[in-house]
């Protein structure tokens, strides 16, 4: 009984009027999003792999990457989210992360906004190193969470993360 009360206490029984009001609007274009979010992605990740500071790309829908078949099978499209190697290592991989300046640097999925984040120090901070390691998250991993900026705005920011490294 004492988790359920917890759970109540911290998020609540149900949404406000409001809340729900706002879900629902969203809803209605979360298809087209979500088509919008899949198709820079995979443009980005794509262009990603012909970059020379790029040592490996991590999206479902490259044809390399090994939950390629499956994710065709399941799904209309890959996602938004898509994550790399920069090579190098943690400094090199904030050295990028500091030089953008259109990505928000936040652990935020799913935004309007594209989002960037180094998930060794942040999302998987708490880990140790050997589970980092055992997750494939190694210092030099950077995760971006694409938006709905144009792709084209997004490689010049991502081109920018290059230019910082040193």
């Amino acid at each position: 009984m004492n988790e359920v009360v917890t759970f109540l206490r911290t998020c609540g029984p149900t949404m406000s009027a409001f809340n729900a009001w706002v879900f629902l609007k969203g809803l209605e274009t979360l298809r087209l999003r979500m088509d919008a979010h899949s198709s820079a992605a995979l443009d980005i990740a794509r262009w990603l792999q012909q970059q020379p500071a790029v040592q490996k790309v991590y999206y479902a829908g490259l044809e390399d990457h090994p939950g390629h078949a499956l994710a065709a099978r399941q799904q209309r499209g890959y996602g938004g989210v898509l994550s790399f190697l920069v090579k190098g290592g943690r400094e090199q991989a904030w050295q990028f992360i500091d030089a953008t300046t259109l990505m928000s640097l936040t652990a935020n999925l799913g935004d309007a906004k594209t989002t960037i984040v180094h998930p060794a120090t942040t999302t998987h901070g708490r880990l140790t190193p050997a589970q980092r390691e055992q997750a494939g998250i190694g210092d030099n991993l950077i995760r971006i969470a694409v938006g709905l900026e144009d792709v084209d705005d997004l490689k010049a920011d991502i081109q920018r993360g290059f230019a910082g490294l040193r």
